[in-house]
């Protein structure tokens, strides 16, 4: 194999300056989590207690009316509707009316600052190793697809800019097997091989790549680009990836399957998996989504999914995503739906069990409540009493015979990316380890003065 750099190596003095940096993050994490909850004590006493308990029957009034709206259709879908604005809507109104808003607000804020510091001080950082490129590619091959992204590839000129780089440029006609174009060009000669396209088309040649040990290149000229997202790449100026061929770096990350299908970001099962399937979700997909819920959550369609994660069963699901590494929190205020690292060798799984209005109600409980579980396995099996399950692999719909083996495959494909990437991972992703943070915050009242 030909040698394409060397190691990028920057740790000793940044070591120090890092370590300090994450304790005093740890310091700003625990005083602003205090703070929030100094806050409505000093403006409301014990009957702060009373606010809270009043905010989060909110809440669980709001997520009872979205599972009406969703599982349901006639008057109990408008009431369902209805009562998800009401419910939050009343509750500020209450807030507002006893002079207790401003103080909610402010202490929401504070501990949304304590979920930020917390999580970038406890996080390990960036952990692929960067291989710096000292050899250009000799006959680099692109795929691009011309209709993705509406219409990305000719918008920003990417054909006429690749090949002023020097590649080989194909554009995709439809109906074209992508992978075997991409094998063709390894067979013609190609040494890189690289998308222009959504995150399904990139998958297909990322694993020929893969197979063949070749770099990969992310042109992300696709709708949403959750791949070069996560690779740092900046999705509304897609030619910048370019800069991967002239002054780029390397990382080892893992790939995904689902059977014998890859992934480079996730394989879901269930509901979004199902309506997907349908013919008009790609023209409406609002519409189309209503229209199938009820009968896919409560109906005779549901699906009761079972899944094995490295020994731990769940049965009974609703939905289920087979991630390609783990996502960070499903809501997060700091990357929403981003992976903190892409080469941890594991999958992600999230499942959704949510079949009545009483779970609906307990999902405001967080992952206590038992509706929504997150965690992270080697091996997932996902099985129904169905012969073949239908399967969303990168937003792609296919069908699988049952059970469905998911695996990660680590460190398998080499990603040039540019050196500069604005969204790079600086770490932070990742939920929040409190007892690390404690002791980053609290680490000098043990061992003294350094």
């Amino acid at each position: 194999m030909r040698h394409q750099g060397h190691t990028s190596r920057t740790d000793q003095p940044g070591a120090a300056n890092a370590r300090e940096g994450g304790a005093g993050l740890a310091r700003i994490a625990l005083l602003a989590l205090l703070a929030s909850i100094l806050v409505p004590l000093v403006a409301a006493g014990l009957r702060s207690v009373l606010w809270v308990m009043t905010g989060l029957a909110g809440l669980a009034l709001a997520a009872i009316g979205l599972w009406w709206a969703l599982a349901h259709t006639g008057v109990l879908r408008v009431v369902g509707a209805s009562l998800s604005v009401a419910a939050p809507v009343t509750v500020l109104a209450l807030f507002a009316a006893s002079g207790m808003l401003g103080p909610a607000l402010v202490s929401l804020a504070l501990w949304a600052l304590a979920v930020m510091a917390a999580r970038t001080a406890s996080s390990p950082g960036r952990t692929a190793a960067e291989e710096a490129v000292v050899t250009a590619p000799r006959a680099p091959w692109i795929l691009m697809n011309p209709r993705s992204g509406g219409g990305k590839v000719g918008r920003f000129r990417l054909a006429e800019r690749a090949r002023a780089a020097g590649c080989r440029v194909v554009l995709l006609d439809a109906g074209q097997d992508v992978a075997q174009l991409a094998r063709q060009a390894v067979a013609e000669g190609a040494d890189l091989l690289a998308v222009a396209g959504g995150d399904g088309t990139q998958a297909l040649v990322a694993e020929v790549a893969a197979r063949n040990d070749l770099p990969f290149v992310v042109i992300p000229a696709g709708t949403r680009n959750h791949f070069a997202l996560d690779l740092g790449l900046d999705r509304d100026d897609p030619a910048a990836a370019l800069q991967a061929l002239t002054d780029g770096v390397e990382l080892r990350i893992d790939l995904g399957y689902a059977a014998d299908r890859v992934f480079v970001n996730n394989a879901s099962f269930g509901t979004y998996a199902s309506v997907v399937t349908d013919p008009a979700y790609r023209d409406a997909k609002a519409r189309t989504t209503l229209h199938a819920l009820p009968g896919l959550l409560t109906g005779e369609d549901a699906r009761g999914l079972r899944a094995r994660a490295d020994g731990t069963f769940f049965e009974g699901l609703q939905a289920l995503l087979v991630s390609n590494n783990p996502y960070g929190r499903a809501v997060d205020v700091v990357r929403p739906g981003r992976r903190e690292r892409l080469d941890s060798g594991r999958l992600g799984l999230v499942c959704v069990r949510v079949g009545n209005t009483a779970q609906a109600a307990r999902i405001v409980r967080g992952p206590r409540s038992g509706s929504i579980v997150r965690l992270s396995a080697g091996e997932v099996v996902v099985e129904a009493d169905t012969d073949a399950l239908p399967v969303g692999i990168d937003g792609e719909h296919v069908v699988l015979p049952s059970p469905v083996v998911c695996r990660s495959a680590p460190g398998v494909l080499r990603v040039r990316v540019p050196r500069r990437r604005p969204h790079a991972l600086r770490g932070g992703g990742a939920p929040a380890d409190w007892s690390r943070v404690a002791r980053l915050a609290l680490g000098r009242l043990f061992t003294g003065r350094s």
